[in-house]
C-alpha cells in the first residue's frame, strides 16, 4: 500500500530544459548548459532543501534523464527523490510498455524504484493506469501521479487504482496566472478534497511571466518559446509591470512573484532551473506572503491580458459549459 501522502518540498525543481543538446536553436529552449554549472545547481538544490526532481523520457529522449542522474552523482538515494513520466504517446509494442519504459529510467538513471511516476499524457487512461499495478507492487514505483488529465479522466485513474489498494497521489498540470483551466474544471477543488497534491508547471510560461522580457526585449529568436509567446508580450506589460512592483517591495522579482502565486494557490511549482541564480529565486519565493487582495489583483490583470497559453500537447480541462 502507498502511504496517505507524499512527502514533497513546497517546490519541484524542472528538468526539461536539461534535455536540450546545448546547441541554441536545438532543443525546445535553446539553453547552453554544462555539467559543471547543473552540477552546481544541484548542489545549491540540495543544499536548500529542493530535493524533487522533475524529468521525463521525452525531454531529449533520455537525455534529460540521463544528465540529471550525472549531476546527482554522489548524493545518497535517500537525498533526493525523483519523479519521471510513462508517455503513452512513445510507447513500445511490448507485452508491457509502462514496465519497459521505466525500467529505461530506471537504467538511465542508474536506481532501482522512483519515487513519483507519472502516466504524462491521457491517451487511454483504462489501457495504461492497470500497468502501474504491479510496479507499485514491486516497489518500482513509490507513488503514482497523473499529468495533463482532466478531472473525468482523474477519477477513472484513482478508481483503476483504487480497486488494487492504491491511489492516485499527485496531478500534474499546466497551471499559472495566465492558464488556470484546472482551477475553473474544479480540478484543485478534487485534489484538496482527496489530499492529493497539486503540481503546477509552467508557472513562468517558460520565461514570458519572469519579467525579463518585453517587447523591446523578446524571448530569443529560433527558440520554440519565442515563436509561442513574442507575440503576446506587448499584453502581458501590465501584468508583468505589476509583479515587478510587488516584489521590488519584498526583494523579489516578478518571477519570484508568480512562483509565490502559485504556492499561495495550495500547489507545487515545479521550476525548471538551469542556473544557481534560479535558486536563490525559490528561497525568496517560498518565504513570500502574497495578501489576497494582491492574488485577486494579479489574476484580474492576467484575466485582462486575455491570452491563450494552452500547449499543444494539452486538451482542454474545463468541461463544456451547459447551453
Amino acid at each position: 500500500m502507498t502511504s496517505k501522502t507524499m512527502a514533497a518540498p513546497a517546490v519541484a525543481l524542472g528538468t526539461w530544459a536539461w534535455g536540450d543538446s546545448g546547441e541554441a536553436g536545438d532543443g525546445y529552449f535553446g539553453s547552453r548548459l554544462t555539467a559543471s554549472g547543473l552540477r552546481e545547481v544541484v548542489e545549491k538544490a540540495q543544499s536548500n532543501g529542493f530535493t524533487l526532481w522533475d524529468t521525463a523520457v521525452v525531454y531529449g529522449m533520455g537525455r534529460s534523464e540521463t544528465v540529471l542522474a550525472q549531476a546527482l552523482k554522489g548524493y545518497a538515494r535517500s537525498e533526493y527523490q525523483l519523479s519521471t513520466k510513462f508517455t503513452p504517446q512513445i510507447a513500445g509494442d511490448g507485452d508491457d510498455p509502462v514496465a519497459d519504459m521505466l525500467a529505461q529510467s530506471l537504467d538511465r538513471m542508474g536506481t532501482d524504484y522512483v519515487d513519483l511516476y507519472w502516466i504524462h499524457n491521457p491517451a487511454d487512461v483504462a489501457r495504461w493506469t492497470p500497468l502501474l499495478v504491479p510496479l507499485l507492487r514491486s516497489g518500482r514505483i513509490k507513488h503514482v501521479g497523473v499529468s495533463n488529465h482532466n478531472l473525468k479522466e482523474i477519477v477513472l485513474a484513482d478508481q483503476i487504482l483504487g480497486e488494487a489498494g492504491f491511489r492516485v497521489e499527485a496531478v500534474q498540470n499546466h497551471y499559472s496566472l495566465l492558464y488556470r483551466s484546472s482551477e475553473r474544471a474544479g480540478i484543485l477543488d478534487h485534489c484538496r478534497e482527496h489530499d492529493v497534491r497539486f503540481f503546477s508547471y509552467m508557472v513562468l510560461e517558460q520565461g514570458a511571466l519572469t519579467g525579463r522580457y518585453s517587447p523591446a526585449d523578446p524571448l530569443p529568436e529560433g527558440s520554440s518559446r519565442a515563436a509561442v509567446y513574442n507575440g503576446i508580450l506587448p499584453q502581458l506589460q501590465a501584468l508583468t509591470d505589476r509583479m515587478r512592483a510587488i516584489g521590488e517591495d519584498r526583494g523579489a522579482s516578478a518571477a519570484d512573484i508568480a512562483t509565490a502565486w502559485a504556492i499561495a494557490k495550495g500547489t507545487t511549482p515545479i521550476i525548471g532551473v538551469t542556473k544557481t541564480a534560479h535558486l536563490d529565486g525559490l528561497v525568496r519565493a517560498h518565504g513570500i506572503e502574497l495578501a489576497d487582495e494582491e492574488i485577486a489583483e494579479l489574476e484580474a490583470l492576467a484575466d485582462a491580458a486575455d491570452v491563450d497559453t494552452r500547449g499543444s500537447w494539452e486538451h482542454d480541462m474545463e468541461p463544456p459549459s451547459a447551453a
